[in-house]
Formats: structure tokens, sequence, C-alpha cells
């Protein structure tokens, strides 16, 4: 079994904790997670946390951008299932509107086309209303709304 460091003075858990930071964008959640793994708690932790955001190395804001836009570009993740992920990171309804108006909405249009193209082309079903549902529950699995996924559908003839 694994001992974990304990990091006892506060300069090394700042520097852990900033480097942690400075690596990718983070989430007070993560940021916190990480800290009780090494051991740290309470008004430390919070203080730590509370360093992290006065110097710039946490910022909920920028994370919901970087996430919100990441997601969709690599993943092509649709908004709701965004939402959805940063919801359950605790982020604020404000940074994840901020977070989410990363996503052109032309880019939004074209990447749904590219996925549902995709589907279609990947599927072995024959009869044209079985795929078309079969291609929506994807979509929406994927987190795209349904109302742009039809709209999306009718333009490509389903």
């Amino acid at each position: 079994m694994q001992t974990r460091k304990k990091y006892h003075t506060q300069t090394e858990a700042i520097l852990k904790a900033a480097n942690f930071c400075a690596y990718q964008e983070r989430c007070h959640q993560e940021v916190l997670a990480k800290l009780q793994e090494w051991g740290i708690y309470g008004d430390e932790a919070a203080e730590l946390i509370l360093f992290l955001i006065e110097n710039n190395y946490l910022n909920e804001e920028r994370f919901a951008k970087a996430f919100a836009g990441g997601k969709f570009r690599v993943k092509k993740w649709g908004r709701t299932k965004i939402k959805r992920e940063l919801k359950l990171r605790q982020i604020s309804d404000f940074c994840i509107g901020v977070g989410l108006k990363e996503i052109d909405p032309d880019d939004y249009l074209m990447t749904l086309q590219a996925v549902l193209q995709k589907q279609i082309d990947k599927s072995k079903i024959k009869h044209p209303m079985l795929l078309k549902q079969k291609v929506f529950q994807y979509a929406m699995q994927r987190g795209y709304e349904s109302d742009i996924i039809q709209d999306v559908l009718k333009t490509m003839g389903y």
C-alpha cells in the first residue's frame, strides 16, 4: 500500500497547489478534492483556495470556458451535456452561461450535422424512420437539444 505524502508546511502546500492549477484549468471542487487527498482540510484548505483565487490560479469562469470549448471541439458534446457536467462540478449558472457562449452557433450546427451524418453512414438500418429515430437518440445522448436535432435532420432530408 502506497502512503501519500502530507505537506506539512504551508509553503509546500501553496507551491504544490499552484502547480496543480497551473498545469490545466481546474474547478474549486477538483482542487478541494486534491487538497483532501494531500491531507489538507478545513480552514487550511479554505485559505489555500482563497490564495489560489486571489493570485488567479483558480478561476471558475475561465474553467467553464475551457471545459465547454474543449468538450465541444474535442468530444463533440452538445450544450445540455456540457451544462450537466459543469453543474456536477458545482459551477455557478453564471459561469456556465459564460462557458457556453464559447461555442459558436454556426460551428454548433455544423458539428451536429457532422455527428449525425457520421452516425447515418455507420448505421446498417435501412428503414428511414428507424434510422432517423436511432440517429436522433444518439444525438440526444451526446447532449444536443431535440429541436435543433430535428431542424438539422430536416435540412439533411430526413
